[in-house]
């Protein structure tokens, strides 16, 4: 319950008026860059949503071939973040690292034309050097131009924008394969085009420089009638630089050290959203040319849920908020393994699974920055989310080993018991001290 002002009146406020609230809550950075996140996100997921069937059937790729390729690829895409953070704190400009992010994933995507193994691999490997090299500086940007009460929203909000371009991402392919007579060509030419325009949309319209914490770059107070003036930069003293040493030195901090180990627990028991779909498939008989429509039900519950999710997490808790997330996907791991084979089972499990990552995608990186110095930002974000995203690909290479060896359900049960144990790790390892967000 809350306290309200009774001296004021109460007048019903609609949807569109509690959206534009919304919108006028959030930093103009933040909504530059959803854009830019789901223009880019309808590049990558048009490419996404075919490149299987183009390896596969059209270059002879192996499914194994092609499960190790996206394997490393993930893997990179997990290691570059650290350098991303790393270079954006050093530099003291988040938005050129994440602009030469965006930038190299633009430039790699006429590669896809060439139709050659070798030409596609070094593209898809470019690609996510680039994801890996923009994601923490882009979290940082988000994360100091709103104030730390805020953040949440903002993650939020960014995450559901993201959401949007992929789930408009496959239904571009799908239409640009229903009418071009390029089939696969046109799609990664699409792909490019709408790629390019996502660096042209942050090049126009996110600020440069570092923003404050306070929700916007800090400008210098003048006399009245004068136009202020941005402050002149300082050279940062030895003690302020933003090196290897100091990068990980944060983990010294119980604080960080405590997201940084619950993060990596629970990414070791997070079964990857292939083998979730799989499992879904198998254990529903969902018709293998819906398959592909499996993820587009995890997308809209996340986009349903991100804004939502990230408000509750800076009213009552990212902790909260957070574990709640995990909980939710191991009861989508309970359904799968005991829950009869109805026809409600895969909207129960794609929603839980949707719902997961609204309340953990965009609550981590609001609550790291909470306890991460602004000069560090980027840095701090990208050692948890490079330690998650490790974890995770570890988890990947154990399930796959365990369904091979056990089979699906006892690899699953696994995977739920161990989840169970870990958010119990994590529930004491994060209780709230000071702040309760």
């Amino acid at each position: 319950m809350y306290l309200a002002d009774r001296s004021t009146p109460q007048t019903p406020t609609s949807a569109p008026d509690r959206l534009r609230g919304t919108v006028r809550a959030v930093s103009p950075t933040v909504l530059a860059l959803g854009t830019v996140s789901l223009v880019t996100d309808v590049s990558s997921e048009m490419v996404s949503a075919v490149l299987p069937l183009y390896l596969v059937m059209g270059l002879g790729l192996s499914p194994l071939g092609f499960g190790m390729l996206d394997g490393v690829q993930n893997g990179v895409s997990a290691l570059v973040q650290l350098t991303g953070g790393h270079l954006a704190d050093r530099v003291r400009n988040h938005k050129l690292i994440a602009g030469i992010g965006y930038g190299l994933s633009a430039l790699v995507k006429p590669l896809l034309l060439v139709h050659h193994l070798g030409a596609l691999g070094v593209s898809l490997a470019l690609d996510r050097t680039g994801k890996g090299l923009r994601t923490a500086p882009r979290d940082a940007l988000i994360s100091l131009s709103v104030p730390p009460e805020r953040q949440g929203r903002a993650f939020g909000l960014h995450r559901a924008m993201d959401t949007t371009g992929a789930l408009l991402g496959p239904i571009a392919a799908f239409l640009i394969l229903g009418v071009a007579a390029g089939g696969y060509d046109a799609v990664f030419a699409v792909s490019g085009c709408v790629a390019a325009f996502g660096v042209l949309v942050l090049l126009l319209f996110v600020p440069s420089g570092t923003s404050g914490a306070a929700g916007g770059p800090a400008v210098a107070s003048a006399p009245s009638g004068k136009n202020p003036q941005l402050p002149a930069p300082r050279r940062p003293g030895p003690e302020e630089r933003a090196d290897l040493r100091a990068a990980f030195a944060l983990l010294r901090g119980r604080r960080l050290r405590a997201l940084f180990g619950c993060a990596v627990l629970l990414g070791l028991t997070t079964v990857s959203d292939a083998f979730l779909y799989l499992l879904v498939q198998r254990r529903t008989g969902v018709a293998e040319q819906l398959f592909p429509l499996l993820p587009l039900g995890t997308a809209a519950v996340f986009l349903l849920l991100a804004l939502p999710a990230g408000r509750l997490a800076d009213r009552i808790g990212r902790r909260t908020v957070f574990l709640a997330g995990h909980a939710g996907l191991l009861l989508a791991y309970a359904l799968l393994l005991w829950a009869p084979a109805t026809p409600a089972l895969p909207y129960l499990v794609l929603a839980l699974h949707g719902a997961f990552y609204a309340a953990t995608d965009g609550v981590l990186p609001a609550a790291v920055a909470a306890v991460v110095p602004e000069r560090l930002r980027a840095s701090g974000i990208a050692l948890v989310g490079t330690g998650q995203a490790l974890a995770r690909f570890c988890c990947s290479l154990a399930f796959g080993a365990a369904w091979a060896a056990w089979g699906d359900g006892p690899a699953l049960a696994s995977a739920a018991a161990g989840l169970a144990c870990c958010a119990a790790v994590a529930g004491v390892a994060l209780r709230p001290t000071g702040d309760p967000r």
